[in-house]
């Protein structure tokens, strides 16, 4: 089952479609993640914030000769950030569905959430000055 916005509404409505034909199942499932991620950015803006930092990290990255290692350690920070974002806000808009008045229960599910982003983030910041640092130091020094 996957789901399609309404125009009336930013919570999904659920339908069900058989793939047809091989590959088909395949890049449906892509075309539903790409939805998810257009979603995302149009929703969260944190998700913007974090368009704007995976952009200076990139630009910074491009311009220090990293290694094949020190990419892959980016790649990963960036990636673990990202789909955190994403799983924070899909257990969001889930918990919105589930009960609209404030429940202490849900309210915690949320702040678990956001506090993976959190840990997401911090994690992703160490292994920026770990990787990045020496580099800068470099630079500054000579």
């Amino acid at each position: 089952m996957r789901s399609k916005t309404g125009p009336a509404t930013m919570m999904p409505r659920f339908t069900k479609e058989k793939p047809h034909g091989i590959g088909h199942g395949r890049l449906q499932s892509i075309l539903w993640a790409a939805k998810g991620i257009k979603f995302l950015f149009r929703t969260e803006i944190n998700a913007r914030l974090h368009a704007m930092a995976t952009a200076a990290v990139l630009a910074v990255s491009i311009f220090l000769p990293l290694t094949s290692l020190e990419w892959a350690l980016v790649a990963i920070a960036t990636s673990m950030v990202w789909s955190a974002e994403a799983m924070n806000t899909a257990i969001e808009h889930l918990a919105d569905m589930v009960s609209t008045k404030p429940d202490p229960r849900i309210a915690v599910i949320k702040d678990l959430a956001a506090g993976a982003v959190l840990i997401a983030a911090i994690g992703a910041a160490i292994i920026g000055v770990l990787v990045f640092a020496p580099y800068l130091m470099q630079l500054l020094s000579g």
